[in-house]
């Protein structure tokens, strides 16, 4: 079980199905499900789920998934004669994203290392440094802004409401409080496993072209991002391995910024959206 926060609220995810459940203006909670339809589950398509391959198609799907509950969590707070977002729209959203991150987050490191440094490993380490610092900065950036806070909120009742479900108790706000804001496969955790491991990656990319190594960092970030992700599942079933905790350390630390305290009200939202996609499964397990 996974999810993410969007606009007023969280969405939740299970193997088979996405739920996504919003507090609207007038107080009520809004719920939609669906399925997620992944291309790995068709028969001509199983070589997909090959490690690395599976990570970046997965990677991929969230992507979409996600940037559909926050376009749909976006239309419950547009008045009523407002039209939603068409697909293309929201394909272009997704389009201007990923631009924007490998802007601000590859190119502009790389600009500023160069002015510093001209090449060898110590262009990589410091290219790599300055990635990390711009990630941090900037998230510490936004959470100063009263909306992106309430999401970070949001974020934190859904660590919450996964750890109480995971923990087979009762989804009521007054078991879900007891919990931490912080969880081991958080998306901030993969980031940073991404810019770490991103350090070690470009440090083999040794051409005297910076036009090569800066279009090397980002054909390889599938690769990165697919590797990444192998490395936060097997985290997820090692959770006491001694060198993965060393591993997974700077996401957990890193969440202390997106996630903050829900209260009981953004808590009852998660627990909704989980409710919901938990029902959209049909799993054996019943939902108290």
């Amino acid at each position: 079980m996974g999810g993410q926060a969007v606009i007023n609220g969280v969405m939740m995810k299970s193997k088979t199905h996405y739920a996504v459940a919003v507090r609207k203006a007038d107080g009520s909670i809004a719920t939609m499900q669906s399925p997620l339809n992944s291309i790995t589950e068709r028969k001509k398509y199983k070589w997909l789920k090959k490690p690395v391959l599976r990570g970046i198609v997965y990677l991929t799907e969230m992507l979409i998934v996600g940037m559909k509950a926050l376009a749909w969590s976006s239309q419950q707070s547009m008045d009523e004669d407002e039209e939603p977002l068409k697909k293309s729209e929201i394909a272009f959203t997704i389009v201007l994203s990923v631009l924007f991150g490998v802007g601000l987050f590859i190119v502009v490191p790389f600009v500023l290392t160069a002015l510093v440094v001209e090449k060898g490993v110590l262009f990589n380490i410091l290219d790599g440094v300055l990635r990390v610092a711009v990630f941090i900065f900037y998230l510490a950036a936004i959470s100063l802004m009263k909306d992106i806070r309430t999401i970070f909120q949001y974020h934190g009742a859904e660590h919450k409401t996964v750890y109480c479900y995971e923990d087979n108790l009762p989804l009521t706000a007054k078991n879900v409080r007891r919990y931490s804001t912080r969880h081991a496969r958080c998306g901030t955790s993969f980031i940073i496993i991404v810019l770490l491991i991103s350090i070690v990656v470009y440090s083999f990319v040794t051409s005297e072209s910076w036009l090569v190594r800066l279009g090397s960092r980002i054909l390889l970030l599938p690769v990165i991002a697919g590797v990444s992700y192998e490395i936060l599942k097997w985290s997820s079933k090692h959770v006491e391995n001694p060198l993965l905790k060393v591993v997974t350390l700077p996401g957990l630390w890193l969440q202390h910024i997106t996630t903050k305290e829900p209260d009981d009200k953004q808590i009852e939202v998660a627990i909704a959206a989980l409710k919901e996609v938990l029902k959209a499964s049909a799993t054996k397990r019943s939902v108290r």
